[in-house]
């Protein structure tokens, strides 16, 4: 069979259900060149984070790979874009990752806050790694877990990415640039974030 005249959900099908490593191998050559693409553009985000070029596409084969897994032809969407939306969500986590590690101290302030009936939360704890700090698990570990949960349930996938880009000291342009959006989008998008926070707040007083 000439699989190379077979589309995206054909070579799937091949792939996955009849594990056809030709099929497979020719959804890989043909994501590949749109990978490093991707990656050398995200490749300035991850200066001095410990991240190479190398880095960057083999977290994009995973994503393609997971896209490859997990595409539902009965959802309204292209595999070109879920398998885009796959490859970026694992490089931009990469890059959240060592960005995080690195601005470990600093993340001690929080980006943004949200006010709840005039008084000023701190947010950090939302997404940081608390089993580092015995004091602040003791203290908050319950409400954070809560927080975490019910934070993760009402941000849409894109709010969730503006929100932990923004916690790990990305600057709006950046933001914009990673999720290929204006800056307009991603201000709009943290407006609806803190007031969707603000609200999950006053539930848990």
């Amino acid at each position: 069979m000439d699989y190379k005249s077979l589309n995206d959900f054909e070579l799937i099908n091949y792939s996955i259900h009849d594990s056809n490593e030709e099929a497979s191998e020719l959804l890989y050559q043909k994501y590949k060149p749109i990978i490093i693409s991707m990656a050398k553009k995200m490749l300035p985000y991850c200066e001095n984070g410990g991240l190479d070029l190398n880095d960057l596409i083999q977290e994009g084969m995973i994503g393609l790979n997971k896209a490859i897994n997990n595409f539902n032809e009965q959802k309204d969407i292209t595999f070109y874009t879920f398998a885009l939306t796959c490859i970026k969500r694992m490089m931009i986590s990469a890059i959240v990752g060592t960005r995080r590690l690195k601005h470990k101290a600093l993340n001690e302030a929080v980006p943004f806050e949200v006010t709840n009936d005039d008084e000023s939360v701190t947010l950090d704890f939302v997404l940081k790694d608390v089993s580092t700090d015995p004091e602040y698990v003791l203290i908050n570990s319950e409400r954070s877990e809560i927080l975490n949960h019910l934070i993760k349930d009402e941000l849409t996938d894109f709010e969730l990415q503006v929100f932990e880009l923004k916690m790990n000291h990305f600057t709006y342009e950046e933001i914009a640039s990673l999720l290929d959006k204006n800056k307009k989008a991603i201000d709009n998008a943290l407006q609806r974030i803190k007031g969707k926070i603000r609200d999950i707040l006053k539930e848990l007083d």
